[in-house]
């Protein structure tokens, strides 16, 4: 090779490795980042999630781009992200279902906890236990004292099987000693419909679902499965003030795969914490009935881990079953 060729050959790969070693240098995320819903759009899921995509785009300046990808209770979603590149770039949403399943499916393409890296917990959400309005019950402790009259009459529908608002359902048969029939639909909106015109006598549902409904006549609560009154519908007293001791709800949260930089890792939940702090997310999320709670990765870990004994455990005890 000539020498001239030999030195501008030497000097273009020293230009594209030097190029390429200012790339990997760029301060994390470096492009744009992608969140898989593994739900339908307009949940509480997809909603929480683009709400803060939207602001943590702005903070580091990178598009975070929301990516449905709904089926199979969560799991096809859920897979996806389990077995994409640990580099910060690909995360998913998840909530109390993901947590549920570890139980539910024997046979996960995954592990719930072990498959992912926890980032952060965006926001926690009590469900909210509705009854038809010809139901002869006013509050959950009639509710228990008309099922325990009529065993095995009532049913109560849930947006399907594992699900926070089933297995919460569950966990008040569990406590209180009822019985009702689970009649499971392939989402809130049709078993709301179904609740609404009186085919199903109870529904547990978020806030969000089930309020505009209440405040509408449509249908009647029976109390909030929380810990205490929430500021969207402080009229609703808690179940345990009724006399029936539930608590029980769903939750919105990032996960990364397993092995993901703890750099970028701790970069993502700082500005989560940042948007979750503002007064005008906060009040934003409240007014859907959800409890904005962003916090480190640890606290989520550990969340993460406490949410999978307790459903584990209720559906255990109830003897909940996939179908087929």
């Amino acid at each position: 090779m000539h020498l001239k060729t030999y030195t501008y050959v030497t000097l273009i790969t020293s230009i594209a490795a030097l190029a390429g070693q200012a790339h990997a240098q760029q301060p994390y995320p470096a492009r744009p980042l992608r969140v898989v819903v593994p739900y339908t759009p307009g949940g509480i899921t997809d909603v929480v999630t683009r709400i803060f995509a939207q602001e943590v785009s702005k903070a580091v300046n990178q598009n975070v781009l929301v990516d449905n990808r709904p089926g199979a209770n969560s799991i096809l979603g859920v897979d996806i992200v389990s077995k994409a590149n640990a580099d910060g770039y690909t995360l998913v949403s998840v909530i109390a279902a993901h947590a549920a399943n570890q139980t539910l499916y024997p046979k996960l393409p995954y592990d719930s906890i072990k498959s992912f890296t926890p980032v952060s917990l965006l926001v926690t959400a009590p469900l909210i236990v509705c009854a038809t309005n010809a139901l002869a019950a006013r509050d959950a402790k009639e509710l228990v004292a008309l099922a325990k009259a009529k065993p095995g009459t009532l049913a109560f529908a849930s947006s399907g099987i594992g699900a926070a608002a089933h297995l919460t359902t569950e966990l008040l048969m569990l406590t209180t000693g009822i019985k009702m029939n689970h009649v499971p639909y392939k989402g809130t909106a049709p078993a709301l419909q179904d609740l609404i015109g009186g085919q199903i006598q109870v529904m547990m549902d978020t806030p969000s679902s089930m309020l505009p409904h209440v405040r509408g006549g449509k249908i009647k609560a029976l109390g909030m499965a929380s810990e205490k009154r929430i500021q969207a519908a402080p009229d609703i007293p808690t179940l345990t003030e009724t006399g029936v001791p539930v608590v029980g709800g769903t939750w919105v949260g990032w996960l990364a795969p397993a092995g993901t930089p703890k750099a970028a890792v701790e970069k993502l939940s700082a500005e989560i914490q940042i948007v979750g702090k503002r007064q005008d997310i906060r009040d934003r999320l409240i007014q859907m009935g959800n409890d904005p709670v962003a916090g480190s990765p640890s606290q989520f870990d550990q969340f993460l881990r406490d949410e999978v004994a307790k459903w584990g455990k209720v559906i255990k005890q109830a003897g909940v079953k996939v179908e087929g």
